[in-house]
């Protein structure tokens, strides 16, 4: 994936800073419709449950620890579940991390560092990778990694990686089972994340839910999605067919960040008519900060897009006031395992 970054909207000594995604989309059609490939439709046998990844995150944190007490209720007979603290240290401390972002070190780079590393999540990394990744025995088919946002997202599925009819069909269900309302797709073509070290990768991250905190309803949406993704991997392992199905999903246009100084400083917040509106139209012109001074910066941009994770805590340090999205199609075929 290439970056570009510019600036948009010079205004009072402002400055927005924008990252445009771009590269190849020939897998999109001229509608947009993600067309699948079909892989080898094999049952999947073994299935990780992350928590702590970030470890303030706490709905994830708690839901992990209950199921390391009594792992029955994420016991299904078709595959093998491991349930596993991601970050202990950052837990324990209860801050998103120790020395970096465990969720951004996942890369073949990364691994050639010695397992004894100063920085923590380095070592994790080797620890997690020869527990789940291609360093396993047997390199886990799936995993899920919970998460919380601050961000008003509410319930969110995100595909990380190379999305195949088995990830669709999974989404589908769950989408099925709680709603569209209040459940929302993000593809991530690529991550450096703790999914990535199994064959397929989904982050489950609910919202909002301030860090250091726990919310029962988040609590509970999160073990309730949880759930009905484990219920449709027993159902494929069973050999249920699942007919042709199409999901709208939303992908990554830009990288917004808050306007910004010569010397980094933020010059404006989010604006209140913008604040909680994740996932609705942003159209080129609507307001989407306040400057201190109490002046209104539109979007500059020239086509409707659909906003996310607008104004997560953790992601100023990353220099990340929201991401617009554009909205596709994911189809799958019918789907059956095939033994």
């Amino acid at each position: 994936m290439r970056s570009i970054i510019c600036p948009l909207a010079p205004l009072a000594g402002q400055l927005v800073h924008v990252v445009r995604f771009t590269g190849s989309r020939r897998h999109l059609h001229a509608d947009n419709q993600h067309k699948m490939a079909s892989p080898t439709l094999k049952p999947l046998k073994r299935v990780g449950i992350l928590g702590g990844t970030h470890g303030n995150e706490l709905s994830g944190v708690y839901l992990v620890k209950k199921w390391l007490k009594d792992k029955t209720p994420v016991t299904r007979s078709t595959f093998e579940t491991t349930v596993c603290i991601s970050n202990p240290r950052a837990v324990e401390k209860c801050v998103r991390y120790i020395d970096t972002d465990l969720n951004r070190v996942f890369t073949e780079e990364n691994l050639r560092l010695p397992k004894d590393s100063s920085i923590y999540e380095i070592t994790r990394l080797h620890e997690l990778n020869a527990m789940f990744g291609p360093g396993a025995r047997e390199q886990y088919d799936v995993i899920f990694d919970l998460h919380n946002t601050t961000a008003n997202i509410r319930d969110n599925l995100i595909l990380i990686g190379s999305t195949c009819d088995v990830d669709v069909h999974l989404t589908n269900h769950i989408s099925q089972k709680i709603g569209d309302d209040r459940f929302k797709v993000f593809h991530l073509p690529s991550t450096v994340g703790v999914c990535s070290a199994a064959k397929s990768g989904f982050g489950i991250e609910i919202g909002p839910q301030a860090h250091g905190t726990l919310v029962a309803e988040v609590y509970q949406r999160m073990e309730e999605i949880t759930h009905h993704a484990l219920d449709f991997i027993e159902k494929f392992n069973q050999g249920h067919e699942f007919p042709e199905c199409t999901v709208e999903a939303h992908r990554i246009l830009e990288k917004v960040d808050f306007p910004r100084d010569k010397d980094g400083e933020l010059t404006a917040m989010i604006h209140p008519k913008f604040q909680d509106k994740d996932w609705e139209p942003l159209n080129p012109g609507d307001p989407i900060f306040l400057s201190f001074n109490g002046e209104t910066i539109s979007y500059k941009g020239d086509t409707t897009v659909y906003p996310a994770f607008i104004n997560e805590a953790s992601y100023y340090e990353k220099g990340l006031a929201f991401w617009a999205m554009e909205k596709v199609k994911l189809t799958a075929p019918t789907l059956k395992v095939q033994e």
